[in-house]
């Protein structure tokens, strides 16, 4: 092994070692020792100055981006302006379900279907009548009282 990539496998030790020591998922003694490294080694101090410093930019990018939020209406105005340079061609017609809200379809349909079973329970042959004079079994029973 040459003194290239010696030096490259104790940097790249290094920096595993220091991310760790930054996570605090190394052990007391670990910990302890790398504390010590970095107080007395130059290659350690300055791999952690560097790593400290580049948390510290990448946390304030991050807390940068989640300032700038897009408008509530961010996606329908994109939608429009593409339906409106497209002239359509990207977006098909819409259909009813897409005009009508929901709860308006869901209302007209449970009104539909209580005015058909009011019908089918009013009529005098409906099948949602009830026949008082039967008794349950009387048709097709299979048991026989005899005296």
């Amino acid at each position: 092994m040459t003194a290239e990539a010696a030096e490259a496998e104790i940097d790249e030790e290094i920096i595993v070692t220091l991310s760790d020591y930054l996570d605090n998922v190394l052990p007391p003694d670990k910990k302890a020792e790398v504390a010590a490294k970095i107080a007395n080694d130059a290659a350690w101090k300055s791999a952690h100055a560097e790593m400290v410093d580049a948390r510290q930019a990448i946390g304030e990018t991050l807390s940068g981006l989640q300032k700038a939020r897009p408008d509530v209406k961010f996606t329908d105005d994109v939608t429009g302006t593409i339906a409106k340079r497209s002239a359509g061609r990207f977006f098909g017609r819409r259909t009813f379900g897409d005009r009508v809200p929901f709860v308006a379809i869901l209302v007209v349909a449970l009104l539909g279907l209580g005015i058909i079973a009011y019908i089918m329970w009013s009529s005098p042959t409906g099948s949602l009548k009830v026949d008082k004079e039967r008794t349950p079994g009387a048709q097709g029973s299979a048991i026989i009282d005899k005296p």
